[in-house]
């Protein structure tokens, strides 16, 4: 039995949203109980066989600032829900809380694995295959160095592996061209670490990627800094609804108009299906000693469940262990390449 607290309180729609959303994945999965946290309350009258309700007397805002979240808010929903999995009452946390205060949050109680300096958020992005990109990180680190880039890469590595039973995922560096000469000093330094990796058959190193390739599917993985990975992410819901907006709007302009919608709506139902985030939604914190998914705050019943798929993935096929092995086996290229990145810093002086 897999066992997933949630954090029912957190988003912009709290449990109107996150309590269907968990009846819903809790008729689908007979497998998994859900440890539902949230103020007594707004959680009275749910009921399910697999479903246990776990009180919490305050809730975390989405502009809480991140001392009123992680100092006084000691009895927060989110912070009760990651307590259930350090405790090991649960494999894994999901909120669609407040991102700042989550990461804060998980990392102050669940703590990075050895080998990770910086957590990263991994989320995805549907790309012109009808599949998905995955791209970390999206947004928990704005300044990153090249030894993160690599860990991210290592990480990202494990997470596609769970999500698609792909062994080997390819890696794709986000830079301004795909020459390796080309990006600033911390993506060549970057690019050399991933390089090495690669030879060394840690991971699959594709080489240099531009902002397109996110969208074109040309690597499984994308790594960049949280600054442009979450540009990426909220770019790519922006065009998503721009052109499902547009073609409601062409479509229903004539009687002619409309009836070519009508002929055309299976591709149209298509096309929408492919470009909906919320078959995508549930970003991991990758790097805890847990697993914790975030939730797009602004997630609907649809989006919420997909994110408790997948924390629900991750735990069923051990996602922690793999990132584990994974930084593991990279952690000796770190330390060779730390006499090259003092040397690098004393020539900066």
């Amino acid at each position: 039995m897999i066992t997933i607290a949630v954090d029912c309180m957190g988003g912009d729609h709290g449990p109107k949203v996150t309590l269907p959303a968990c009846r819903n994945f809790l008729d689908q999965h007979k497998d998994t109980q859900l440890l539902l946290v949230g103020l007594p309350e707004s959680l009275k009258g749910f009921s399910h066989a697999r479903a246990v309700i776990v009180v919490a007397s305050e809730v975390v805002g989405m502009d809480d600032p991140l001392e009123v979240a992680l100092r006084r808010k000691k009895d927060s929903s989110m912070r009760v829900a990651i307590q259930q999995v350090k405790d090991g009452r649960a494999q894994a946390a999901v909120s669609a809380g407040n991102t700042a205060a989550l990461m804060a949050i998980s990392r102050y109680l669940l703590k990075t694995l050895d080998g990770i300096d910086r957590p990263a958020i991994a989320g995805q992005i549907p790309n012109a295959k009808g599949q998905a990109t995955t791209v970390l990180d999206m947004g928990a680190n704005v300044d990153c160095s090249a030894e993160h880039l690599l860990q991210f890469a290592m990480m990202g590595s494990a997470f596609v592996s769970v999500l698609s039973g792909n062994d080997n995922p390819s890696v794709g560096l986000l830079n301004i061209g795909e020459e390796a000469i080309k990006g600033n000093e911390v993506i060549k330094k970057a690019g050399e670490m991933l390089r090495a990796a690669s030879k060394a058959g840690d991971l699959n190193f594709y080489g240099n990627v531009e902002g397109n390739d996110i969208f074109k599917g040309t690597t499984d993985i994308v790594v960049c800094d949280g600054f442009v990975g979450n540009v990426a992410l909220k770019a790519s819901e922006g065009l998503a609804t721009m052109i499902v907006d547009f073609l409601k709007m062409e479509f229903s302009r004539t009687i002619f108009t409309k009836m070519a919608a009508i002929a055309a709506y299976p591709v149209i139902s298509a096309l929408k299906k492919r470009m909906d985030h919320r078959r995508y939604n549930g970003g991991a914190l990758l790097g805890l000693r847990g697993l914790v998914f975030k939730s797009h705050g602004s997630a609907d019943e649809v989006a919420f469940e997909y994110a408790l798929k997948r924390a629900y993935d991750a735990a069923r096929n051990n996602l922690l262990d793999r990132v584990q092995i994974r930084i593991a086996h990279v952690a000796p290229l770190l330390v060779a390449m730390e006499p090259l990145v003092q040397n690098d810093a004393v020539a900066l002086v």
